[in-house]
């Protein structure tokens, strides 16, 4: 049996959407896969298992009203985040993000979160400050990431944090 690495395997899962290709996941979800989607907020549903995770990713890869777009993915060691953005038929969309962990080339956990809408009790948007860029207060440590992508797949990533 041949392993991937952690950049591979997410390469590959991110292809088997985007590409509608259900067969894909057969080498991707691992026997003891756990999976928490998006609905019903505020938990998700959980799906544990190698059938269960399979069904659920190969029905929402064969749906070609669907269409995922790959907005960013970062993968560090076992560990991936891929933000994403769901594209409905009729025009809608919903913006995610996936936390994933790979083991031997195969997906064990999956945790899903989506921005969507609802009655959290947040502060209005004050349109003077809406969009300008945080910056953090923590000038002790800096962070760059370099990511380089071709075709929209990530091709290698380095992250560095350097004490100032």
């Amino acid at each position: 049996m041949k392993t991937h690495g952690t950049l591979d395997t997410i390469n590959r899962f991110n292809r088997a959407f985007q590409e509608h290709d259900p067969s894909a996941f057969v080498d991707l979800v691992a026997q003891d896969c756990v999976m928490e989607t998006i609905q019903p907020a505020p938990d998700g549903e959980r799906y544990e298992g190698y059938a269960a995770n399979l069904e659920f990713w190969q029905q929402l890869a064969a749906n070609r009203s669907l269409r995922f777009d790959i907005e960013d993915t970062v993968v560090m060691g076992d560990r991936a985040t891929i933000r994403w953005r769901l594209n409905f038929s009729d025009g809608g969309s919903v913006r995610g993000v996936n936390l994933l962990q790979v083991r031997d080339g195969r997906v064990v956990e999956a945790l899903a979160y989506a921005k969507s809408p609802g009655a959290a009790p947040l502060p209005a948007a004050n349109n003077d400050h809406r969009h300008h860029t945080r910056t953090s207060s923590n000038a002790s440590t800096a962070h760059s990431k370099t990511v380089m992508r071709t075709a929209g797949h990530v091709s290698s990533i380095s992250l560095f944090d350097n004490a100032v």
